[in-house]
């Protein structure tokens, strides 16, 4: 099956557990993309003692998963694309919803 995942939220427990479910899903033999819009693209500094966030991605990347982060987000927080979360844009989100099986928001 193929998963697309949106993340747009900034709260740690709540991204750490979209990055569990999309590491779940690959180890199932999904193919997972995960698109952070909005607050989401925030997500390599959310790390705290109880949720580690980056972590979880760097696995989610290591399984082969596909980590896009909305290029107009990352410009808005004087920010920019990461090796982890390369800049993307809408086209990439319209194409992971069309491509996709099934898409969940967090």
């Amino acid at each position: 099956m193929k998963i697309g995942i949106v993340i747009y939220s900034n709260d740690p427990e709540t991204v750490w557990n979209a990055f569990r479910f999309g590491n779940f899903s690959l180890n199932k033999g999904d193919e997972v993309k995960i698109f952070l819009l909005g607050k989401g693209v925030e997500c390599e500094s959310l790390d705290t003692e109880q949720f580690k966030v980056t972590e979880e991605m760097e696995k989610f990347v290591n399984n082969g998963g596909k980590i896009y982060a909305c290029g107009t987000c990352l410009k808005i927080r004087n920010s920019e694309g990461s090796e982890l979360c390369p800049l993307s844009t809408m086209q990439d989100l319209y194409d992971i919803v069309v491509d996709s099986d099934r898409v969940i928001t967090f």
